[in-house]
C-alpha cells in the first residue's frame, strides 16, 4: 500500500466508528405469527413449482426491446444472437425468470409510459403462463453518474453530491422520490444505494458513486436512502459487499483486490452495511472483489462462502435477498467458466443470480447441479423463499400492474423537480474563491466564455454540460457564449478558447478528472494567463483543484447532470450561497501523503 493510502485510510478511520449490530428484532409475537402464515403460503407456491421454474426464478436478465412482446427488429436480432429468444416474452417463457433488469443501452428505459407498459407487458406474458409469478423487475438508478431512467423522470444529484450535502434527510427525500418515481413504471427494485466508502481518490469505478470516505457519515445517508426508497415501496440495495471503496481496479474490466485487513474492514467498509442491515434493507449485491484478509482462497466476495454466508448473513445476521453484481463482468469471470460461477455463487449463499452473459449456460449449469447432487433443491427453495417473500412485500403477489395515471401523477412532476433542485443547491461545493471573485455579478461580469469538457450525458439528462451551463446562466442575465473544448484539449482547440476569451468578462471552465498530465491544465493555465477571471467547476471529482493551484475561483458539483450544473450556476452568481462541505479529502498533486483540503472543507458567501 502507498504511503499517501496508508495516511489516507488513517485519517479516514480515525473519523470512524462502527455502527450498531445485527438485523432488528421482529417486532412482537402478532408479526411472527404472520410471518409464519405467509411463509406456509409461500412454500405452498414452490412446492408446486417444477425443478426448471425454480431454477428460473433465482435469474434476473437483461432483455433487448422497448416492449414485451413488440421490439424493434434490430432488438430481436440482439435477443436471438445474446439469448436465443425474441422478445421479453419469450424470455420470460423459456427461462421462467423471476426478475428482468433494465437498461438504456438495452432500449427498455424511452420514456415514463414506455417503461410503465413494458412493465406491465413482462407482468402479463409471465402471469399468462402456468404457475406464472410476477417479475421483480429492477435497474441502477443511483441518479448522479448512474441513472437509466432519465428525463422527463425526475433526477437527483448523486451519493457524493449529497454527502457534500451532509443532511440525511436531502438523502431521504431523493430515495422517496426517486423511489416513487421507480415504483409509477414497474421498477421495484432498485440498486442503490452504493454503501462503499471511497477511500481512494484514484478508484475508476465508484468515486463519486459513493457518499464519501467517512464511514459513519456514508452509514448515515445510506441509513436516510434505504429508508426513503423503501418507504415508497422499492427494495433498495446496498452494494458492493463486502465493499468496494478502496480499489484501483475496475471489477468490470479487471479483478481488484482489496488488501484491508480484517481490522481495517470493520472500520472502514463494514459500518454503512452495518447501517443498511440495521435500516431494514431488502437487498444487498456483492462485490466481485478479492478481499484476502476476509477469505484467504482467492475467489471473488461473489462466490466467497466465508463471506456472504460466514460474515455477512452469520457475524452481521442479515436474512434479506443477496443479489450478485452483473455475471457479465471480468472480475467474476477470470477464475471459472461461465457455467461454474452460477452454481458458486448460490453455494456461497447468494439469493438472485445477475444478468450472466450467456443465459442458457448459466441456467443449465445450475439445473445439472441440482439433478448432480452438487446443489440441493432444498437450498434453491431456501434462495427462492427469499425473493418471494420481497415479492410479496413489496405487493407483487396481490397486484403488479401499474398504470398511465399513475405515471402522470407521479413521475417529473414540479413538485418532485423543485424538490430536485431545492437538494442539489445544498451540495454545492466552494473549495476556492481568492480576492472574493465569487459571487460572479451579471453587471460586471455580463459576457461568459463557457467552454470545457463535454463527457456523454451520465443518465438522460438533456447536456451537453457547457450547454447546460450557458442555458442557466442565460436564465439568470448572462450573455454567454459556448466553446466545447473536450477532455482532451487539441493545441489548436486551446488557441481557439484564449482567443474567445479575449472578448469575455469572465471565463467559467468545466473540468473532468483532471490528472497531471492532461491537456486540461494546459487549457485552463493558458485561459488564466488572458487575465480575464477564470472560475472553474470540476463536475466528477472534487480531486481537480489539486492538478490547478492557480485558479482563483473552483467549484464542484460532483456530477455532470443537469440538476447539479444548474445549481451551480446559481450558487456561482450568488443565488443562494455555496452550503456543500468536502465529503473526501483532496490530497496534494505535488505530495499525496499531505491533504490539501480536509474532509469537510467548503467556503461560503
Amino acid at each position: 500500500m502507498h504511503t499517501s493510502r496508508r495516511t489516507l485510510l488513517a485519517a479516514t478511520a480515525g473519523a470512524a466508528a462502527a455502527v450498531a449490530g445485527a438485523a432488528p428484532a421482529l417486532a412482537g409475537t402478532a408479526k411472527h405469527e404472520d410471518d409464519k402464515r405467509e411463509d406456509k403460503r409461500l412454500r405452498a407456491l414452490i412446492s408446486r413449482m417444477t425443478l426448471e421454474e425454480k431454477v428460473g426464478q433465482l435469474f434476473v436478465m437483461r432483455v433487448y426491446g422497448h416492449s414485451a412482446t413488440a421490439p424493434d427488429q434490430a432488438d430481436i436480432d440482439a435477443n436471438l444472437a445474446e439469448i436465443g429468444v425474441r422478445t421479453a416474452a419469450e424470455l420470460i417463457a423459456k427461462y421462467r425468470v423471476g426478475g428482468i433488469i433494465y437498461f438504456g443501452w438495452a432500449h427498455n428505459t424511452r420514456e415514463p409510459h414506455q417503461i410503465a407498459d413494458l412493465s406491465n407487458g413482462i407482468q402479463k406474458a409471465s402471469l399468462d403462463l402456468p404457475r406464472g409469478l410476477p417479475v421483480l423487475i429492477s435497474t441502477d438508478q443511483e441518479h448522479g453518474i448512474v441513472a437509466r431512467v432519465g428525463t422527463p423522470a425526475t433526477l437527483f444529484p448523486g451519493a457524493m453530491a449529497l454527502g457534500a450535502g451532509g443532511s440525511r434527510t436531502d438523502a431521504r427525500t431523493a430515495g422517496r422520490i426517486g423511489g416513487a418515481e421507480l415504483r409509477a413504471m414497474g421498477i421495484l427494485q432498485d440498486y442503490a444505494p452504493v454503501a462503499d466508502v471511497n477511500v481512494n481518490p484514484a478508484n475508476p469505478v465508484i468515486g463519486v458513486r459513493s457518499f464519501g470516505a467517512d464511514p459513519q457519515a456514508v452509514a448515515d445517508l445510506v441509513a436516510a436512502q434505504v429508508k426513503g426508497y423503501q418507504g415508497a415501496g422499492v427494495a433498495a440495495t446496498s452494494k458492493h459487499f463486502p465493499g468496494h471503496g478502496d480499489t484501483e481496479t475496475d471489477s468490470h474490466y479487471g479483478f481488484p483486490v482489496i488488501e484491508h485487513t480484517e481490522a481495517q474492514w470493520a472500520e472502514l467498509d463494514a459500518p454503512p452495511f452495518r447501517a443498511a442491515i440495521a435500516a431494514g434493507i431488502d437487498s444487498i449485491m456483492t462485490a466481485h472483489i478479492m478481499v484476502p484478509a476476509l477469505d484467504p482462497a482467492g475467489d471473488p466476495a461473489t462466490l466467497s462462502r466465508p463471506i456472504l454466508t460466514g460474515i455477512l448473513r452469520e457475524r452481521l445476521g442479515y436474512d434479506g435477498v443477496v443479489v450478485t453484481d452483473s455475471l457479465g463482468m471480468e472480475g467474476v469471470r477470470t477464475k471459472y467458466g461461465d457455467d461454474r460461477v452460477p452454481v458458486l455463487a448460490l453455494k456461497a449463499g447468494v439469493d438472485q443470480l445477475l444478468n450472466p452473459p450467456k443465459l442458457d449456460i448459466a441456467w443449465n449449469a445450475v439445473l445439472q447441479a441440482v439433478r448432480g447432487g452438487e446443489l440441493t433443491e432444498a437450498r434453491l427453495d431456501e434462495s427462492i423463499l427469499r425473493v418471494l417473500r420481497l415479492k410479496a412485500k413489496l405487493g407483487l403477489l396481490k397486484d403488479p400492474y401499474v398504470t398511465a395515471r399513475g405515471v402522470d401523477r407521479t413521475v417529473g412532476v414540479p413538485a418532485h423537480l423543485k424538490a430536485a433542485d431545492r437538494v442539489a443547491e445544498r451540495t454545492t461545493t466552494l473549495l476556492v474563491n481568492s480576492g472574493g471573485l465569487l459571487p460572479l455579478s451579471r453587471r460586471t461580469h455580463t459576457k461568459v466564455l463557457v467552454v470545457g469538457a463535454d463527457p456523454a450525458s451520465p443518465s438522460g439528462t438533456t447536456g451537453p454540460p457547457t450547454t447546460v451551463l450557458a442555458n442557466a446562466l442565460t436564465e439568470l442575465g448572462f450573455t454567454p457564449t459556448v466553446l466545447s473544448t473536450g477532455t482532451v484539449p487539441s493545441a489548436a482547440t486551446v488557441a481557439k478558447a484564449v482567443a474567445a476569451a479575449q472578448d469575455a468578462d469572465a471565463v467559467l471552465v468545466g473540468t473532468y478528472n483532471v490528472t497531471a498530465a492532461s491537456a486540461q491544465r494546459t487549457l485552463v493555465n493558458q485561459l488564466l494567463a488572458t487575465g480575464r477571471p477564470v472560475v472553474a467547476l470540476a463536475i466528477r471529482n472534487p480531486y481537480d483543484v489539486a492538478q490547478l493551484p492557480d485558479v482563483k475561483a473552483y467549484l464542484a458539483s460532483y456530477s455532470w447532470t443537469d440538476v447539479e450544473l444548474r445549481a451551480a450556476v446559481r450558487v456561482l452568481a450568488g443565488r443562494v450561497g455555496p452550503r456543500g462541505r468536502l465529503p473526501v479529502p483532496v490530497q496534494r498533486a505535488d505530495d499525496p501523503a499531505r491533504v490539501l483540503y480536509p474532509v469537510g472543507h467548503g467556503l461560503t458567501y
